[in-house]
């Protein structure tokens, strides 16, 4: 009697699968399960003291989590559509040049690069009262005779922050509309010029449907990134000052690991997640209505 083999596949695959279980998934299910006690990261013991939905209630109800979902959900706002605008205007000039666009695209995708990280403490710099760039900058032109506190008011701090996501991320948006921009058949804008119409007219008209679905991409993947921003805020502001410029990720962050509610901390992270989800699924409708009009299929 033959002893039954694995199919080759499963074989194969089966270290990925260790991997991920191990990386993963366990530690999903461990939040999500601690999401449900009253776990703190100085009592070990309270891992094990279930709670049921407190946490989640309490979340619900608090001032401090939907102040942050606020201010996370107007950066989410102002960033997205600043660079969808400037990443719309930098792919539609670079689709004008001829000689050197190879060199260009390179250029555009540098600030992708950096890690937020880098980012956080490169425009926290450029942003210091003392002796940051910008206010050099303005001194030296005479608009301003005193230091400027940019990351000190909380409004100048919030504004320094959308400066930081919009100068990393804008680089998305005109890489993925260059892209939409290649894809768009000739035939149409030459008819429309031979027919009378404007420039305007004819990217209103011919060139926007045909980009609209990379643009519906470039938002989905920047509103996942915007929805849980830390770094960039955590080395810039830290949530400060008195909490202005706290998101919703580095209010979770001070939570579990400042505080010592992990458990808490777990469950506003999965509120947070199914948020964002929401989020996706609403740009991914747009995405497939884009597509239909353009007959692609849903």
């Amino acid at each position: 009697m033959t002893r039954p083999r694995l199919p080759a596949w499963f074989v194969l695959l089966l270290p990925a699968f260790i991997v991920l279980a191990a990386v993963v998934l366990i530690p999903l299910l461990l939040s999500l399960y601690s999401s449900f006690t009253s776990y703190r990261l100085t009592r070990p013991e309270t891992l094990y003291n279930w709670i049921g939905t407190f946490n989640y209630e309490k979340a619900v109800q608090s001032a401090h989590f939907w102040s942050a979902f606020g201010r996370t959900v107007l950066l989410l706002t102002i960033a997205l559509n600043l660079e969808m605008l400037l990443g719309l205007g930098l792919a539609l000039l670079v689709n004008q040049v001829t000689y050197g666009q190879r060199l260009l695209r390179t250029i555009m995708m540098f600030p992708m690069m950096f890690s937020p990280l880098l980012v956080g403490f490169q425009f926290k710099f450029i942003f210091n009262d003392n002796v940051g760039l910008v206010n050099n900058a303005l001194q030296s032109l005479g608009l301003t005779n005193v230091a400027i506190p940019w990351l000190v008011d909380g409004q100048l701090a919030f504004i320094s922050i959308l400066v930081a996501e919009m100068w990393s991320s804008t680089s998305v948006f005109a890489i993925l509309i260059l892209a939409g921009l290649f894809a768009v058949p000739r035939d149409p804008i030459e008819a429309a010029k031979v027919d009378g119409c404007t420039p305007w007219q004819s990217f209103r008209h011919i060139t926007l449907p045909y980009i609209m679905p990379f643009i519906y991409i470039a938002l989905a993947i920047r509103s996942l990134d915007v929805a849980r921003a830390y770094d960039i805020v955590q080395i810039m502001t830290n949530g400060g000052p008195a909490r202005r410029t706290e998101l919703i990720w580095t209010l979770i962050g001070r939570t579990g690991y400042v505080d010592a509610k992990m458990g808490y901390a777990n469950a506003m992270g999965y509120i947070s997640i199914f948020l964002a989800i929401a989020f996706t699924i609403y740009f991914f409708r747009k995405l497939n209505a884009a597509r239909a009009e353009l007959g692609m299929g849903g």
